[in-house]
């Protein structure tokens, strides 16, 4: 089942920017979320890893609730077994929930299910299905799960290690992709995450990719706002 009012909203607003709060000030997390607010982003990304699936341990469904915010919440889950544990981020309010098919044995069937399950903000809104592929993951793993999801997620980096610098081969890989899905006639959004700074951020939007992750760029320790607002313009510069 397509959620129809979901991908429309995120079709208008594309390409768009998803601020990961991984390397927010937790502490103030209220006031930086604020400052993403004020400067008009309308996506928050939160890295859910599990120290299984990739080498690092973060947050889960307990954060995702008890944030409060106006933004769309992202979820991308980088954790082993997805299947039993994704009602718990849908009821945390996660309206884009997106899992790796290597870290489970039946991914076809976790997103059937997770197209049965409705969106805890609003029902009618519904949430988007996304499937990761990690750098070194081959595209031909997208072709059997194409009917059943609305959202691509290509990483340019490889999950729960820093210091990344973005893979290159993405851009052939996003074009590729673009391809698989023309060719399928699905509405399908395509997302970019990993090693995305200030100073690729727009070229990385002038692929035409829908969505871009950006985290620790946007929250370096230094000027928050400031690079919010540099790359939330760069991205709009590729809608023109």
């Amino acid at each position: 089942m397509a959620h129809q009012n979901s991908l429309a909203t995120l079709r208008e607003l594309a390409p768009v920017l998803s601020v990961g709060i991984l390397t927010a000030d937790l502490l103030s997390l209220g006031s930086e979320l604020r400052l993403l607010e004020e400067e008009g982003a309308k996506i928050v990304h939160f890295d859910v890893m599990d120290g299984v699936y990739c080498p690092r341990m973060t947050a889960g469904p307990p954060l995702i609730k008890a944030v409060k915010t106006p933004l769309l919440k992202d979820a991308h889950l980088m954790i082993a077994d997805p299947l039993g544990k994704i009602p718990e981020f849908v009821a945390a309010g996660a309206d884009i929930i997106t899992f790796h098919p290597d870290a489970c044995v039946h991914p076809h069937r976790v997103l059937q299910e997770m197209g049965k399950m409705a969106n805890a903000n609003d029902p009618e809104r519904g949430f988007i299905r996304g499937v990761a592929l990690n750098p070194g993951m081959p595209l031909q793993a997208l072709e059997p799960l194409l009917d059943e999801l609305e959202m691509v997620l290509l990483l340019a980096v490889n999950p729960g290690w820093g210091g990344q610098s973005f893979v290159p081969a993405t851009f052939r890989r996003i074009e590729t992709v673009q391809g698989m899905i023309r060719r399928s006639g699905k509405e399908i959004l395509l997302c970019a995450d990993g090693g995305v700074t200030r100073n690729n951020i727009a070229e990385i939007a002038r692929t035409g990719v829908d969505m871009i992750v950006a985290g620790s760029a946007v929250f370096d320790g230094k000027s928050p706002r400031e690079n919010v607002r540099f790359m939330l313009q760069a991205v709009g510069a590729a809608k023109n």
